[in-house]
């Protein structure tokens, strides 16, 4: 069995990798990565470096846009598995950097699905995000529910990947799951999420903004139960839904194989809840700045599980606090604090 892993560098496909390896199920897992310099790229290559042990781990530094080289991998390793975990990422840069956001979410997602059409794969899995619940106010956020109201592109550009995907599942049955990640957090966790710049200015003893003046609620999901979740996925290969109505069209499921998960805590944290609970792990109190919301953000997230409960057996339990410390351990080890 070959699989797949894009976005290997990246702070889930890095977990995601190391965890199978550990497992030993697969022949070959490939992971690629463009390493871009979005973030610190040093901590990419670090993680990478946790993976050089393990044999049966290759990496290819390589761009989801070069779709020559990209079919080239598929049809060299012809996999079963693709997990397609690169992306731009961010909501906040997506106003600063929108190019960035097409050529890597639609045109590198793209050339994923055409590989995939031309080199059959038993189980096509991509990250989505809860970004793409928008304006929807009933809660929790359902995958049954309709989602065609973002507030940001890079939100657009994950709903867009659902559709392209959908679109590919029924014209050439490639079976296809869908994961909306909420609000991911743990250890060698990416730099620009709240966790990390929170933990950063703490230990600095510089101020943070703390924008909407803390009247936010996320549903945080440790690093673990996310590949949990995602592991589980990739062995339930979806079917089409016989009972699927287009006179009342379930957005969740398809009379193509196509699925969607939330996978999520199911379990929403006030934001200065969530800020008490770092200022407990570091031993500081923090420096706040109130600021108003900023363009693109939820003022909540709160994950609905039940399918993924009823599918895998599995729903995110770990709670805030340990996960909290768990990557605050990390951080003192990584950066000598």
């Amino acid at each position: 069995m070959n699989i797949l892993i894009t976005g290997v560098a990246g702070f889930i496909g890095f977990h995601l990798a190391k965890r199978l390896a550990e497992e030993n199920i697969y022949e070959n897992i490939i992971g690629i990565d463009n390493l871009n310099s979005y973030y610190d790229v040093n901590l990419k290559k670090d993680r990478l470096k946790q993976l050089e042990p393990y044999k049966n781990i290759k990496f290819y530094k390589l761009d989801l846009a070069e779709k020559d080289n990209i079919f080239e991998l598929f049809k060299k390793y012809k996999f079963d598995i693709v997990v397609n975990l690169a992306a731009q990422a961010g909501v906040r840069y997506s106003l600063k950097n929108p190019y960035a956001y097409i050529d890597s979410n639609i045109f590198g997602f793209l050339n994923i699905l055409e590989a995939c059409r031309h080199n059959p794969v038993k189980h096509l899995v991509f990250a989505s995000s809860s970004s793409v619940y928008g304006l929807n106010a009933k809660m929790p956020f359902s995958i049954h529910d309709n989602v065609d109201h973002p507030v940001s592109l890079y939100a657009a550009t994950k709903k867009a990947n659902e559709l392209m995907a959908h679109t590919y599942s029924h014209l050439y049955k490639i079976p296809s799951t869908g994961l909306r990640f909420f609000t991911v957090y743990g250890p060698w966790g990416r730099p620009d999420m709240a966790l990390f710049i929170f933990t950063k200015a703490i230990f600095e003893g510089k101020p943070i903004n703390v924008f909407n003046y803390g009247k936010m609620k996320r549903d945080f999901t440790y690093i673990d139960d996310i590949i949990e979740g995602v592991v589980r996925v990739m062995d339930k290969i979806p079917e089409p839904n016989l009972n699927w109505d287009p006179f009342n069209p379930d957005p969740g499921t398809s009379t193509a194989p196509y699925k969607l998960y939330n996978i999520g805590n199911n379990s929403p944290v006030e934001l200065m809840d969530f800020i008490s609970a770092i200022e407990d792990a570091v031993g500081k109190k923090a420096k706040i700045n109130f600021c108003e919301m900023q363009k693109g953000d939820l003022v909540a997230t709160y994950a609905d599980v039940d399918d993924l409960m009823k599918d895998v057996g599995f729903k995110p339990y770990t709670d805030i606090k340990d996960g909290i410390k768990r990557f605050v351990k990390w951080y003192r080890e990584y950066y000598n604090m």
